[in-house]
């Protein structure tokens, strides 16, 4: 297949260009297009044969979900058997932005989308292409990550043309993701809105609008393989560099000591070795590989740029990552739920041996 790239201007996006994509969408092909969390590859929701590719392009089990994108409310009463009166407090408040929200499907939508269940998971994207692109095809498109299945998500068009050259009709470059992680899913088909991934939209914010929230009990644990995921990355390993993966916790300088130890023994036995630092410690290492995922201070940092760094080691050979670890509050969770994916929940405590 031949791909066309098409570069857009986020702030001033060329309408003749959105609407070439619009088009392909319409015709049954497939887009990859930025988003504000991530870029999607997206095709026509109610075309099944489309939707279908998607699975294909991207090697993707049938059983994982996927997330409908719409640019107008009232594209949900096509989409949901209802809209309850807990979402649209959501959707007012969040929408557009980061956040999905899981509702008992209509008869419309084909089963392709929502892996055989009753339930379908919905956003309205913030990004202006996205936006658009989604207005002016006139239907709803479905869209999980513009990546292979497993690799870390891509916030950059560069990553998706390395993945899915080839493989769909339509790229279009947009630049890089304001957020860098998907959305945040929650779940409003139980009495208590459970949060099925945790994204930039986090439980605190959530609970300010609705009161009592949960987070669902597989989000930081590995996944149990029995599991029918209602939300994409409930499930299956996501987000893995080609590197093995550990994630160091503790005390901040004791992680730092750990890190410099196991990085050395490392070196020693001949493997290349990344270490995923930040602003605060970056200096403090000598060996390695060192790439700087963000500030402390500003954790939106960390996470817009999560799945570059481990992109980016992959770009340089490594065959091992030491990733310092990050408290679990606010945008956190989800910082530490991608990372925990990536290692595979391999973790080495800063005083102890490999868990």
């Amino acid at each position: 297949m031949m791909t066309k790239v098409i570069k857009i201007d986020k702030d001033n996006p060329e309408i003749e260009l959105i609407d070439y994509a619009a088009e392909v969408i319409k015709k049954g092909g497939l887009v990859a297009f930025p988003t504000e969390t991530v870029y999607g590859i997206g095709a026509n929701s109610f075309d099944e044969e489309a939707v279908k590719r998607i699975f294909i392009a991207k090697g993707r089990p049938q059983d994982n979900p996927l997330i409908l994108h719409i640019a107008l409310m009232d594209q949900v009463y096509e989409l949901a058997a209802e809209f309850p009166e807990k979402a649209k407090k959501l959707a007012h408040r969040f929408w557009p932005g980061p956040l999905t929200v899981v509702l008992k499907k209509s008869d419309k939508v084909p089963y392709v989308n929502t892996a055989g269940m009753n339930t379908v998971a919905i956003r309205m994207p913030s990004n202006p292409i996205a936006h658009l692109l989604i207005k002016r095809a006139g239907v709803p498109i479905s869209a999980p990550s513009a990546n292979v299945s497993g690799k870390p998500s891509p916030t950059d068009a560069s990553h998706v043309i390395e993945d899915l050259y080839g493989k769909v009709d339509v790229i279009i470059d947009g630049g890089k993701c304001d957020v860098g992680l998907e959305s945040t899913v929650v779940d409003l088909t139980e009495e208590v809105p459970v949060i099925l991934r945790p994204g930039a939209v986090t439980l605190e914010m959530l609970k300010e609008v609705l009161g009592e929230v949960k987070l669902d009990p597989s989000l930081l644990t590995r996944p149990d393989e029995n599991i029918k995921p209602k939300s994409p990355g409930m499930k299956y390993k996501h987000y893995s560099p080609k590197a093995e993966v550990y994630i160091v916790k503790g005390p901040l300088d004791k992680v730092v000591k750990k890190i410099q130890q196991l990085a050395k023994n490392q070196l020693k036995n001949g493997k290349k070795v990344g270490i995923m630092a930040t602003v605060q410690t970056s200096t403090q290492y000598k060996e390695g590989e060192i790439i700087v995922v963000g500030d402390r201070d500003k954790p939106e940092t960390i996470a817009k740029n999560l799945f570059e760094t481990l992109r980016e080691f992959d770009r340089r050979g490594v065959e091992v990552v030491f990733a310092e670890s990050f408290n679990y509050d606010d945008i956190g969770l989800a910082i530490m739920n991608r990372l925990e994916k990536a290692a595979g929940y391999k973790e080495i405590k800063a005083e102890g041996e490999l868990t």
